[in-house]
Order: C-alpha cells, then sequence, then structure tokens
C-alpha cells in the first residue's frame, strides 16, 4: 500500500490560504471584472480620414494659434485606453476626426469646411492609459448620426478603429451603422454628453487587443 506523505505544517497554512485568498469575494469580483471586459467594437473608418493632416494636430480642436473655434457646443472627450485585463495601453497614440458644426469634413470629398475648427486630433495616452481631447459635441452630418471617428495605434500597428455616438441622440434610430449593431456594441460606444462647469463632458473607455 502506498501512503501519502503528510503534508507540512508550513505548506499546510499556505495551501489553506491561497485557498481562501481564491475564494475570497474580492478575488471573485476581480476576476469576473477582467473576464467581463470586452473589446469596444471596431466600426468602418468612413471616406473623410484625413488625406493631408493639418499643421496643428494636438489634442485641441478648437483652438490652432490664435484662431479659436466658437459654434457648436464645446465639449471635453476623455477616457482611457487598455487592454482586456485592464492594464493601461502604453506607448499607445489615439485619434479623432469629426465634421465641423455646419457637417463638413477637412477632405478633398468633402468642401466647405470651416478653417477655424481643427477638425483632427492626436493624443498620446499618459501611463494609466488616460487620453484627452478638447473639441465639440459632433453634429449631424448629411445621412448620419452625430458621431466621432477613432482611431487606436501602437506603434506601426492599429489597433482600432471605430465611431463614437451621442447618448439619446434622436438620429441614432434613423442611422444605418448605428441600428445595425447589437444592444451590448451600442452600449460600448455611444456615451452621454454631460454638463460641465466649461461645456461638455464625456468619457469613452476603450479597450483593445494590444
Amino acid at each position: 500500500m502506498t501512503l501519502t506523505p503528510p503534508i507540512a505544517p508550513h505548506r499546510r497554512r499556505l495551501l489553506t490560504g491561497a485557498a481562501a485568498l481564491i475564494a475570497s469575494p474580492l478575488f471573485i469580483r476581480n476576476a469576473l471584472a477582467q473576464e467581463s471586459r470586452r473589446l469596444t467594437p471596431s466600426q468602418t473608418e468612413g471616406p473623410f480620414y484625413p488625406v493631408q493632416l493639418p499643421a496643428d494636430s494636438d489634442f485641441d480642436l478648437l483652438t490652432q494659434g490664435s484662431t479659436r473655434y466658437t459654434k457648436g457646443q464645446g465639449s471635453w472627450l476623455e477616457g482611457t485606453v487598455t487592454d482586456r485585463a485592464g492594464r493601461p495601453v502604453q506607448g499607445a497614440l489615439v485619434e479623432i476626426w469629426q465634421c465641423d458644426q455646419q457637417g463638413h469634413y477637412h477632405h478633398p470629398g468633402d468642401r466647405g469646411a470651416d478653417p477655424a475648427f481643427q477638425g483632427f486630433g492626436r493624443a498620446s495616452v499618459g501611463s494609466a492609459g488616460e487620453y484627452r481631447f478638447r473639441t465639440i459635441r459632433p453634429a449631424v452630418y448629411s445621412g448620419r448620426t452625430p458621431h466621432i471617428h477613432v482611431k487606436v495605434k501602437l506603434g506601426q500597428r492599429e489597433l482600432l478603429t471605430t465611431q463614437m455616438y451621442v447618448a439619446g441622440d434622436p438620429n441614432n434610430e434613423r442611422d444605418f451603422l448605428w441600428r445595425r449593431m447589437n444592444a451590448a456594441d451600442r452600449d460600448a460606444i455611444t456615451v452621454a454628453f454631460a454638463p460641465d462647469a466649461d461645456g461638455l463632458r464625456a468619457r469613452f473607455p476603450i479597450v483593445v487587443a494590444a
């Protein structure tokens, strides 16, 4: 008969402690939270990604040198870029582009864009994965509901291209791209623009496969 050697007391304490940790509510909640993180759904780039980037391509789309864009509703768009485990994607670059308040893009395929509106911006994420833009609440563009195009890059890799929508906008239900998504995908890329001290503020967390 083969006898199983007894577990040493110190090992018994370690195993008991590990079992208690794994069974703890906090451990379970954290594990479930990591499992529940889903990738931000991708969407088409659209026809108006800039052919030529503006000389000023920083995070503030409302200011170019001494020129200030004053139309529309000034807004802060901010969030984080993380992977599925919730880790910041350090070194990532977030790009956004959108039409001006009159519905025109800075692109040869569109005409009449207001030169005061930068229309395109880039922001490097911080150590915690955070990013921030100063722009306008997206405006209606012919045939589409208000939206902002978003692209995330890491070096030469494009991690995500998508579009972000405005929660509660009455045009959403008529938009062919918004309608074709399931409810979970809509929730992931439809955000509220809430009143804030200096205009509106929207938070758009992004989860990518990095």
